[in-house]
């Protein structure tokens, strides 16, 4: 006897075995057969959408794109025309991703094989058991490594570093960031660093000292520029602090510090002053024009000027503003609202107890149209695209949080969406589901199609007549008379 475990598997490799439709041509016929088929065309985008047994299987063909899912467990979306495929097991607990010919797998992120070829056409492949193991191979060899954390190892371009070398970690590692070397005895107690122009070591908490040369590189466009020296100090740190950074530039900038009693910044376009840290400080930003008192920050904070207004006196009240930012909140985290400008993007924010309601607004200056999204969690959530297109859903427990997360959306929206809404700007089409068909409602111009307790009771209206379906079968229907145009006297 077969168990149910083995069965689901059976199905479930039979059902990746069908061939599938590799375009979206819509079905001829609708099926409505109870809950455990309902067949029918998609709103927001040509395609074609069956759906079994509520919300535990569905299945959807979009252009190019083919869908098939069994919520909460597994999802499978492959692509022809973007040469992608894309697979979830109880996400996110198993993921796999390809894109032509990059492809990634993982399991909760700490197990994880990916490869593909790069922008040279070499062919790589790359493991990882994080944090303990890391190994690449590539075409080539110059860029192959392994590593088995914390004995011995060699890594290249992982955690924010170009390359990484150690052996019985922390005892030693050596790590280099462009032309940086900095090798380290006793993470993160000892180290030395050399590069172009660069010298400098470090006895950390005690002592530390760090000298660099200004230097010149060439961009990506092939044109010589300039890379700022500095100079570091350190003792007793964060007790006693001098840094002079910014050499050979116009705006060089020297920071001291003697925590808590004061720190210092002084340069052509910004000075600051800090007397018994954090409590009191006074900037004045000549480039941006404001003078800023801060006592302390971020508690109470008052600036003024072109370039910046603000009034904090947190958490009861804030109201900052700048060129191409604002926020405010009244107090926090019960009232928020954020906006950003940049070219010819406007994107507001407004939230009221941080996640229980949002409303986010993404407008182009110039063209006029504009994305809008409201949430108010669990309940619902809103979208309206720019080119007019909406989409209802409620409950919403998860979405509000995780927002534009297609796994998430496939996987588990299915399950807890008891009603959704859509509408269609451009073919004025509209669908409304309760309770996964238990009723539907679909409206077109001249046409209208309504369908109660899973298709047992079914209402057609065209512009040719008007059909009726109880259980199923053919129940009553009604032409109407063809209009003529009046006669002219």
């Amino acid at each position: 006897m077969i168990s149910p475990r083995k069965l689901f598997f059976l199905v479930l490799a039979g059902s990746l075995a069908l061939p599938w439709p590799c375009s979206a041509a819509p079905v001829e016929k609708e099926q409505q057969l109870g809950p455990l088929i309902q067949d029918f065309d998609l709103t927001l985008s040509p395609g074609h959408r069956t759906e079994m047994v509520g919300p535990l299987f569905y299945s959807e063909t979009k252009e190019t794109a083919t869908l098939l899912a069994f919520p909460p467990l597994f999802s499978i979306t492959r692509d022809p025309g973007m040469d992608s495929t894309e697979v979830d097991f109880a996400y996110p607990v198993i993921t796999y991703r390809r894109y032509g010919t990059e492809h990634r797998w993982h399991f909760m992120e700490v197990l994880s094989y990916a490869g593909g070829e790069d922008q040279e056409h070499t062919n790589t492949t790359r493991s990882t058991f994080y944090p303990f193991f890391f190994r690449q191979r590539s075409g080539d060899t110059n860029e192959d490594y392994s590593a088995l954390a914390p004995f011995y190892g060699h890594v290249k371009h992982r955690l924010f570093k170009d390359e990484i070398f150690f052996a019985m970690f922390p005892l030693y590692a050596r790590t280099r960031k462009g032309d940086v070397i900095t090798e380290n005895y006793l993470y993160p107690f000892y180290h030395q660093r050399h590069g172009n122009g660069l010298e400098g070591w470090q006895l950390w908490p005690f002592l530390g000292h760090e000298h660099k040369e200004p230097t010149t590189r060439t961009n990506r466009f092939g044109d010589p520029e300039l890379v700022p020296g500095h100079d570091r100090r350190f003792a007793l740190w964060p007790v006693y602090l001098n840094t002079l950074s910014g050499l050979g530039t116009t705006n060089a900038r020297q920071e001291k510090a003697l925590m808590p009693f004061y720190s210092l910044v002084r340069s052509p376009q910004r000075d600051s002053t800090t007397v018994g840290w954090p409590f009191i400080t006074h900037v004045i930003d000549r480039e941006n024009h404001y003078n800023e008192w801060q006592t302390p920050w971020p508690v109470i904070e008052f600036a003024r000027g072109e370039g910046k207004t603000t009034s904090r006196i947190w958490p009861f009240y804030s109201h900052a503003q700048t060129t191409n930012l604002e926020s405010r909140f009244c107090p926090w985290l019960l009232y928020k609202y954020n906006r950003v400008k940049v070219d010819t993007l406007e994107r507001t924010r407004t939230r009221i107890a941080l996640y229980l309601y949002s409303d986010v607004t993404e407008k182009n200056t110039q063209t006029g149209t504009a994305f809008n999204r409201r949430d108010l969690w669990p309940l619902y959530t809103w979208r309206r695209e720019p080119n007019g297109n909406r989409r209802l859903q409620i409950l919403a427990p998860v979405e509000p949080i995780v927002p534009n997360n297609r796994s998430l959306e496939r996987d588990y929206s299915p399950m807890w969406s008891l009603w959704r809404s859509e509408y269609n700007a451009t073919s004025k089409a509209s669908c409304q589901s309760l309770l996964w068909n238990l009723f539907r409602q679909e409206t077109a111009p001249g046409t209208k199609k309504d369908s109660l307790l899973f298709g047992l009771f079914q209402y057609h209206s065209t512009p040719e007549g008007v059909s009726r379906r109880w259980f199923y079968f053919p129940a009553h229907q009604t032409r109407r008379a063809p209009q003529t145009a009046p006669k002219s006297k």
